[in-house]
């Protein structure tokens, strides 16, 4: 599994070509038997066309990888199309928009140039884009979080559902049952949070920091759907005690009653991933949940989400003062250590992965559903926007929750124990679930 650039200058160079074609032909392949309508078609108003999520993908390449090599770092230079701050998600549908065959000829021009800049890439150079193969690691993981964009959009799509090209099979657990509701200490302390590596964080993960933190308990695993379905059965969505002013404001504007993609009732729930329809698993983790929903089961269960510091500290962190770059130490994530890389199309029970546990206990922390925090998305002290301020700076504030530790749909490359996911607290088209913690 090819997941990242190497760190010698002459081998970098030579990995970056295949590392490319890889991430394309997963895209592709995602893509593979769409009609041009459903690729034009928006099938949601929080979504974009899935066309143009191709042709973003294509131009935000050309753009690091060809024209910003060689001139000053500008974001504004995206092609007024495909920039996002332009256009936003529910007005994409009306842009002129091309074919996919159309589109690929495209994006097979553009990556023909690129390869032909990168034969001169000094990745031992003085700018901070070339140097480590930064900003080729930086376009490798924006390919792969728009192929978890596009499979929103798939489970999203209107009419024939999405049929997955392939499904991977994914492990059973005899120890699931015993995951569920149980907790582990992380005792006071002071810990190491973020990052200082400048060849593929981004730059909201950074730079290095510690902080001192109060002894907390967190949960083993993440919430499964057997709990999620007890709150369910106890009232929970009606139970106006543990609902936040803007959760309730949420519950009326939105009729929730269940997660998304629940169907049935308590006499016998049903869980739609793509085109799938299986009757509920009660110990996989909740997905598609939002934020207001997670902080409500959690009053509810007489618990708290953890802040992102509290849950990187669980997944990172060693008793020996270590940090770790995933729960499991720092051999780089693959599809056999965690459930990610997309093709398994749905979650696994909790514990299924043996070798996906921290230091301190705490299983799954990677993979299956981003798991929501308390916390607001802001930069770390010291923070510094690089290359540019759009990816981070722009989302800074209260309006946004920070979420941690990746999903199924989640490709390996772009994914660690640092790494930092931000979207509103109404969002539940996202792979997203939630564990609890609590004051020691």
């Amino acid at each position: 599994m090819m997941t990242a650039i190497a760190t010698h200058p002459t081998a970098t160079r030579k990995a970056v070509a295949p590392l490319l074609e890889e991430a394309r032909t997963r895209t592709l392949m995602l893509v593979d038997g769409l009609s041009d309508e459903d690729l034009h078609r928006q099938h949601d108003p929080l979504m974009s066309p899935i066309i143009w999520d191709l042709g973003h993908i294509a131009h935000f390449e050309e753009l690091w990888l060809t024209r910003n090599l060689d001139g000053p770092i500008e974001f504004s230079e995206m092609p007024g199309t495909y920039n996002p701050f332009e256009h936003p998600r529910s007005t994409r549908a009306s842009l002129s928009l091309p074919s996919l065959e159309d589109m690929r000829r495209l994006m097979e021009d553009i990556r023909s140039d690129v390869l032909e800049r990168l034969e001169t890439a000094d990745f031992d150079s003085d700018n901070p884009l070339l140097r480590d193969g930064y900003v080729y690691n930086m376009v490798l993981q924006h390919e792969y979080q728009h192929n978890e964009t596009i499979l929103q959009t798939l489970q999203l799509k209107l009419g024939e559902p999405y049929h997955p090209p392939m499904r991977r099979e994914l492990p059973r657990s005899v120890s699931s049952a015993e995951l569920v509701g149980r907790y582990v200490t992380i005792p006071e302390g002071d810990y190491a949070i973020g990052t200082n590596d400048t060849s593929r964080a981004y730059d909201n993960e950074r730079p290095l920091h510690r902080v001192q933190v109060h002894a907390f308990n967190i949960a083993a695993a993440p919430v499964t759907n057997g709990e999620f379905a007890e709150f369910i059965r106890a009232g929970g969505y009606s139970d106006e005690r543990v609902w936040s002013a803007a959760g309730r404001t949420w519950l009326a504007e939105s009729g929730a009653a269940r997660p998304r993609y629940w169907d049935g009732d308590e006499s016998g729930w049903t869980v739609r991933e793509m085109d799938d329809v299986s009757p509920l698993d009660p110990l996989n983790p909740v997905c598609h949940v939002c934020y207001h929903e997670a902080e409500a089961f959690a009053r509810w269960a007489d618990a708290r989400l953890p802040t992102e510091i509290e849950w990187e500290i669980a997944a990172s962190a060693t008793p020996n003062g270590d940090k770790n770059a995933f729960p499991w130490g720092d051999v780089p994530c693959t599809p056999d250590l965690a459930n990610v890389d997309q093709l398994a199309f749905g979650t696994a029970p909790v514990g299924a992965y043996s070798a996906n546990v921290s230091a301190f206990g705490c299983h799954g922390m990677i993979g299956d559903v981003w798991e929501w925090t308390s916390s607001n998305f802001s930069g770390y002290p010291g923070f510094q926007s690089f290359p540019y301020r759009e990816y981070s700076a722009e989302f800074f504030g209260h309006e946004y929750k920070v979420l941690r530790g990746g999903s199924w749909a989640t490709r390996p490359g772009a994914i660690r124990n640092t790494f930092r996911n931000w979207d509103l607290p109404i969002r539940r088209q996202i792979f997203s679930g939630f564990r609890l913690a609590r004051d020691a």
